[in-house]
């Protein structure tokens, strides 16, 4: 038998005792993948006592990240805790020791990815990170292998599960969305602080590392235009479903002209097409290259064993190589995105919610700002209301139009004396 890969796995919450449980129970057939046998030899945790889901003898479970980095027998560590400090201190120190590192987290590589990678490459070691996009869909390998005869034209995702729960659910029962929030909460579903989740923060990260991936460039994810969904309510739900779509948080990047445009944000996408069934706690991630064309990957982005399957698979791609091939060029950093070079989108049409005073001219002064900014309309919908209502809803679908000009057109919009609230604008997808 060959000599055993050995691995220390820092951090034994919800995946790390997932990726232990797979370690074990499909040892044998991970060892005809691997070519050998894949042994944890040590797992470091913060507290000894809490109990796990997943046993490993007392000898190897300890407190200290040292019982891993100067192990000399240990060649990968899993890298399987959150947050940003002492997670990148942690990664630092086992890279500079010589552990190939495998990861989960996404926020840690969408902040200080340039400073992981550039000490991964200084000692020879490679970063593995499938796992951090959108747990079990395979949408790493794909881009940085699959499809590197590609030039990527976009990509367009629901990367999290979170806010894709709520969404549905909304839309399924009727329910507001504090309600529902409440009952993700109460099923596991969200944390008991969701804001990275619905703010669109967690979605906006992933977005980054995939454009890294796909376009060869770092953009911090922070400069990324996003919006969070807590501005969706039943009436705006219930417009789309009018129309024929659903609204869905997508994570949107192109290139357009030169630039690459990218977003996240509720977005409306037409019933039937994909993106529009992916329902529930369901991730999906849509990919156009220029000689493939259209691609659609599909699956559980979140939850012990489908994180823990894309962890295991990148530990096996460290042990037989193919981990530090691929490296060599995803672990590769051009220059930080010039800002002129990120839009807040790509050409599209929109969608405008106004609510707005109920009296003769209105919208003739709202069609006037629009066509201001060489906006064209597509069509409006405004029902009956009873009589006496202050302020009625207005829903305007545009023809396609930048991304800049329809910001500009909201702003507008938003200071006109008639407009009541302020205007909800949502991008259309049709396909």
């Amino acid at each position: 038998m060959s000599e055993p890969a050995r691995i220390g796995v820092v951090g034994m919450g919800t995946v790390g005792s997932g990726v232990v449980r797979v370690l074990q129970q499909s040892a044998d057939h991970i060892e005809r993948q691997a070519g050998r046998p894949i042994v944890v030899e040590h797992a470091t945790v913060s507290d000894l006592t809490k109990p796990r889901s997943v046993e490993l003898p007392r000898d190897r479970l300890g407190t200290e990240l040292a019982a891993i980095a100067d192990n000399p027998a240990i060649s990968i560590a899993a890298m399987l805790v959150g947050g940003l400090e002492p997670a990148r201190t942690m990664t630092i120190e086992l890279l500079r020791k010589g552990k190939n590192v495998v990861t989960a987290n996404k926020a840690l590589l969408a902040e200080h990815g340039p400073e992981l990678f550039a000490v991964a490459q200084a000692t020879g070691r490679s970063v593995s990170f499938e796992a951090a996009i959108a747990g079990g869909i395979p949408i790493v390998a794909a881009i940085a292998e699959c499809l590197a005869a590609n030039r990527i034209e976009s990509i367009r995702g629901i990367l999290n599960g979170t806010s894709n729960f709520i969404l549905t659910r909304m839309e399924e029962d009727g329910s507001n969305y504090a309600d529902v929030l409440a009952v993700a909460q109460a099923e596991g579903y969200a944390e008991a602080d969701p804001t990275m989740d619905v703010d669109g923060t967690d979605a906006t990260q992933k977005l980054a590392l995939l454009a890294h991936l796909a376009f060869g460039v770092w953009v911090p994810w922070a400069t990324i235009p996003r919006v969070g969904l807590e501005t969706i309510d039943q009436e705006l739900l219930r417009f789309a479903d009018e129309l024929g779509y659903r609204i869905r948080v997508v994570a949107d990047a192109s290139r357009e002209d030169g630039k690459l445009a990218m977003r996240v944000g509720p977005t409306l996408v037409r019933k039937g097409t994909p993106l529009a069934e992916t329902r529930g706690a369901f991730n999906a991630v849509s990919v156009v290259g220029d000689a493939v064309g259209p691609l659609f990957f599909h699956g559980l982005g979140a939850g012990e064993l489908p994180t823990a399957s894309a962890v295991v698979a990148d530990i096996i791609d460290t042990v037989v190589g193919r981990a530090a091939i691929t490296f060599r060029t995803t672990g590769m950093l051009e220059a930080d995105t010039p800002a002129a070079s990120l839009t807040g989108g790509s050409s599209s049409r929109y969608l405008l919610r106004l609510h707005v005073t109920d009296r003769p001219g209105v919208l003739a002064d709202l069609t006037n700002v629009l066509g201001s900014e060489g906006i064209s309309i597509a069509s409006v919908i405004q029902h009956q209301t009873a009589a006496g209502t202050a302020a009625v809803p207005l829903v305007i679908m545009t023809h396609s139009c930048e991304a800049t000009a329809i910001a500009r057109a909201v702003a507008t919009l938003d200071q006109q004396p008639a407009v009541q609230a302020a205007t909800s604008c949502l991008p259309v997808l049709d396909d």
